[in-house]
């Protein structure tokens, strides 16, 4: 129950279609509650005028009168159970937007470190099924919990007025079969959350092999993909027929003991008119009463049915809502809630950022004076719990300075751009940008103020345009396609039958690697950010557009403090330092001359490019 009122106080919002709905049920609920009175007096009505005690002629009139009031009684009930679905409809439909789209922003706001233990088709799963089902319990919930309750309630009250022993039984036949049907409850939520378990981890891999569909046919994975979604739906059947057969047999029980309660309800009823305490009219009245009191009452088996889907589903949902965001993502969308509640004044909910000793209060990356705009003091970083991966890495770079990372293969240099970024903290020491701590930055501020192009060109499904623009929406047509030329896309991109507004297909599938590679370059050209990170971003490109887009780059790089991870030596020729890292620690930091000349890491790759020793070279992810 507390699973389901917090779902109720999480969509407060919805409260007027809520009291709507149940007005709706009410009246009818007291429209329904009137028809037994009808048919009664109907009943009555026949029996004087068959037995003589009415005349013939105004029997006619009254039976014809009821049948009005019955017609009106059930044409408002035809309205008003209408009118009270389509608010239904609409409470449902706005409940699911409500839910879904609070669970996509904490989504967008969770730690990284949340998604590198999740699968992707897992959430998207766990959304589709905890909302449709939470959605769907409240629609029907609405439209008929009200009903229930005053049909209910009413009915006790009646059949305590014509003979309180109905009354009684009825009471004893409620609290029963809920205290039944509750039984049930524990045991039958363990078994649904461990077919959630297993659905939603097979509904996940699958969405992770159709994203990756032309490696599973490339090496003829299809039977081996099937095998294991197969398997893990079958591993349910077993689960199922547990749930099923704990479900019914309760079931059994608690019909059985319905029957005989009503059994006693009737035979009181019967013999009470055959002794002549209810009239005949009395006597279908009370039949119907005990019919609409039966029916809340075998529904019930499907109101908590319903009731245990929806918290079941809700207790995957709202243990993802209650997952910590990072302190630096609560000051960004507490800042941003202030400006909101200010009407766009600006707020003052993030804390002011910590600053590197001896800088100065500022509100901008490079405007604390003598502060290089990016460094890194003495950071440990692990993954999880594990062992560290950076050891005491202690740099800087100063405002217009090219730096190129250079390692073998998981050496560190992607960590140190995600600690750059912010999509990690460091276990100890402190990454700085323009003079300030990161961990004290509103992550939106650090962000902006940093273009990148990761080695995954990391493209959406939508056009050209929209991909290059990503960093900035409202860009015209004009920088767009300036942006394009600089990054040598323009061509290609004017040879499409949509130039700018083909579509690209899901990931930019439709495209090379090369041309995705450029679109990611004339993105991050276009965003125009002060700080620049290139996570080998010529990676996917053959020598000649390699050449092409490089000249892009070295403009862009102009006068912007820039961070390169290199995959092919030519490319940092021209850089201004090297840091080479080895086992997660900085070996040597100089130029490319000095390096060159000291006998480490670079130099020992320049001799094995010379001796076109390209298995050693692949190691540290050079080509050359």
């Amino acid at each position: 129950m507390s699973s389901l009122l917090r779902i109720v106080r999480f969509t407060r919002s919805l409260t007027p279609l809520y009291l709507t709905i149940i007005a709706a049920s009410v009246l009818t609920a007291v429209a329904n509650l009137a028809v037994p009175f009808i048919i009664g007096r109907a009943t009555d009505t026949v029996a004087g005028a068959v037995g003589g005690d009415l005349a013939t002629g105004d029997a006619v009139r009254t039976v014809l009168w009821l049948a009005g009031a019955l017609l009106a009684v059930e044409l408002a009930t035809t309205v008003v159970s209408n009118v009270g679905g389509w608010f239904g409809d609409v409470m449902a439909n706005r409940l699911r937007t409500i839910l879904s789209v609070r669970y996509y922003d904490k989504l967008l706001h969770l730690p990284q470190r949340w998604f590198d233990t999740e699968l992707t088709g897992t959430i998207v799963a766990r959304l589709n099924r905890s909302i449709a089902e939470i959605s769907q319990f409240a629609k029907t919930m609405s439209n008929s919990f009200a009903t229930m309750l005053i049909t209910t309630a009413a009915v006790l009250g009646i059949s305590a007025f014509y003979f309180w022993p109905l009354a009684v039984l009825l009471i004893i036949v409620f609290p029963i079969y809920v205290w039944l049907t509750s039984l049930t409850s524990v045991k039958w939520q363990r078994l649904e959350g461990e077919k959630n378990t297993e659905i939603d981890i097979a509904s996940g891999r699958f969405a992770e092999v159709i994203g990756q569909i032309r490696v599973v046919k490339s090496f003829v994975r299809e039977r081996g993909e099937l095998g294991d979604f197969s398997r893990r739906f079958r591993s349910t059947d077993a689960t199922t027929r547990a749930q099923s057969t704990h479900w019914h047999s309760m079931d059994v029980l608690r019909r059985a003991v319905l029957n005989i309660i009503f059994f006693a309800v009737y035979a009181i009823i019967f013999t009470r008119t055959v002794q002549g305490h209810f009239t005949l009219g009395e006597m279908v009245l009370l039949i119907q009463l005990m019919s609409m009191a039966r029916q809340p009452v075998e529904s019930m088996s499907w109101v908590i049915d319903a009731s245990q889907r929806a918290i079941a589903g809700s207790k995957d949902y709202f243990r993802v809502m209650a997952t910590p965001v990072d302190a630096r993502t609560a000051a960004m969308l507490a800042a941003q809630e202030d400006a909101d509640s200010s009407d766009g004044s600006g707020g003052a909910g993030a804390e002011e950022p910590r600053r590197a000793p001896g800088s100065a209060a500022v509100g901008t990356l490079d405007s604390v004076p003598g502060a290089p705009v990016i460094a890194f003091r003495g950071v440990d970083f692990a993954y999880e719990d594990g062992e560290d991966v950076l050891h005491g890495i202690d740099f800087a770079v100063d405002r217009g300075e090219k730096v190129a990372l250079v390692g073998e293969s998981g050496g560190g240099k992607s960590t140190i751009v995600n600690l750059l970024l912010g999509l990690y903290e460091p276990r100890e020491g402190r990454v700085e940008v323009g003079g300030l701590d990161t961990e004290q930055l509103p992550l939106d501020a650090l962000r902006s103020r940093i273009g990148v192009v990761f080695q995954d060109a990391s493209l959406f499904s939508g056009t050209i345009a929209e991909n290059i623009a990503y960093g900035r929406p409202g860009a015209s047509q004009e920088e767009v396609a300036d942006a394009a030329r600089r990054a040598n896309a323009d061509a290609f991109i004017r040879r499409f039958p949509g130039g700018y507004e083909q579509l690209i297909g899901e990931r930019g599938l439709k495209l090379s690697g090369g041309q995705r590679q450029r679109i990611a370059v004339a993105r991050a050209i276009l965003k125009d950010a002060p700080v620049l990170v290139l996570d080998e971003a010529t990676s996917a490109l053959d020598t000649k557009a390699e050449r092409q887009v490089q000249r892009g780059l070295d403009e862009l790089m102009e006068g912007r403090t820039s961070l390169i991870i290199a995959h092919r030596l030519s490319t940092i020729a021209a850089v201004d330092r090297i840091i080479t890292l080895e086992d997660g620690r900085i070996d040597e930091i100089g130029t490319p001359a000095e390096l060159a000349a000291s006998g480490g890491i670079y130099a020992q790759l320049l001799a094995l490019q010379d001796s076109g020793q390209t298995k050693r070279l692949a190691k540290f992810g050079i080509t050359g």
